[in-house]
C-alpha cells in the first residue's frame, strides 16, 4: 500500500523480504528515508517506511 501526504511518502510492506527491495527503488538524490516502523506483533506485522521528498531548495544542509 503506498499513500502520500504532501512531501512524504508512506510504504506498507505485508512482508520483511520486501522491505530492502522497496527502499532501493525509493532512495534517489531527492527521496530519503525518514522514519521506519515495525507494526504490529507475529504474522499480523507490518513495516511502515516514510519516504520525505526534497525539492532542490529543502536538501538538509551537511555538516
Amino acid at each position: 500500500m503506498v499513500r502520500t501526504n504532501g512531501d512524504y511518502i508512506y510504504i506498507i510492506c505485508k512482508e520483511e523480504d520486501q522491505v530492502q527491495p522497496v527502499m532501493d527503488r525509493m532512495t534517489t538524490d531527492t527521496c530519503f528515508l525518514s522514519d521506519y516502523e515495525e507494526w504490529d506483533e507475529d504474522e499480523d506485522m507490518k513495516w511502515i517506511l516514510t519516504f520525505k521528498v526534497f525539492d532542490d531548495n529543502d536538501y538538509p544542509e551537511k555538516n
